[in-house]
């Protein structure tokens, strides 16, 4: 069976998300961050070589990575769900926000937030591209209703985190984006995402404003 190995509030919530998303049949483990440095367990570490989460097992298939995961997921069972069709005219922009997600978003997010746990002075650097990312998304969610167009995809899945769980680690407020807000109740209001965080997450509400 397709086993979604959860660290809690980590990204790997987006593929419990992706799976409520599909109605598949698959197993949650839930893993708890270590009481000594919130990082994760021994157990988890051992999944995986690079020892982060996500992490998926089915049958003798261990795979890494938040994008390979998706793809393999929607690949195998999406049936052409969750991702515009190549001649479709979201599609370029499903590619774009899908690969944002990780490659330059949640890089930039992580790096302000190292910033500012460290004491350090504020780089110039980091932080326009920390503003300019949040301002990209803000614009984006006024041009369309989803990061991937007309429809919900696997952009969305892979933006999702970084807007709303990722933002327990900085405390980073929403306030001045009213387009991301908007969507964070469209999300918040999906029957498949509450089932995801209820299962993800029990006993912590979704961080959507």
């Amino acid at each position: 069976m397709l086993t979604v190995h959860h660290l809690r509030i980590s990204q790997s919530e987006r593929i419990v998300w992706l799976c409520e998303e599909l109605g598949l049949d698959f197993a949650v483990k839930l893993y708890d961050r270590r009481a000594d440095n919130r990082l994760a367990p021994d157990e988890y570490k051992a999944l995986h070589p690079m020892g982060i989460a996500p992490v998926i097992t089915n049958g003798d298939l261990v795979l890494g990575e938040s994008g390979a995961i998706c793809d393999y997921i929607v690949a195998r069972h999406g049936h052409g769900r969750l991702v515009p069709a190549a001649d479709s005219a979201d599609f370029a922009d499903h590619l774009f926000w899908f690969h944002f997600a990780n490659a330059t978003f949640m890089t930039t997010n992580m790096m302000a937030l190292a910033v500012a746990t460290s004491g350090a002075q504020p780089s110039p650097f980091v932080a326009d591209r920390h503003r300019k990312g949040w301002d990209m998304v803000e614009a984006r969610l006024g041009e369309a209703p989803y990061f991937g167009g007309a429809e919900l995809t696997t952009a969305d899945i892979m933006m999702g985190f970084a807007l709303t769980t990722g933002r327990a680690f900085s405390g980073f407020s929403i306030e001045p984006y009213p387009n991301v807000r908007a969507y964070l109740q469209r999300i918040g209001a999906r029957p498949a995402y509450q089932r995801a965080m209820a299962r993800a997450e029990p006993g912590m509400p979704p961080k959507l404003d």
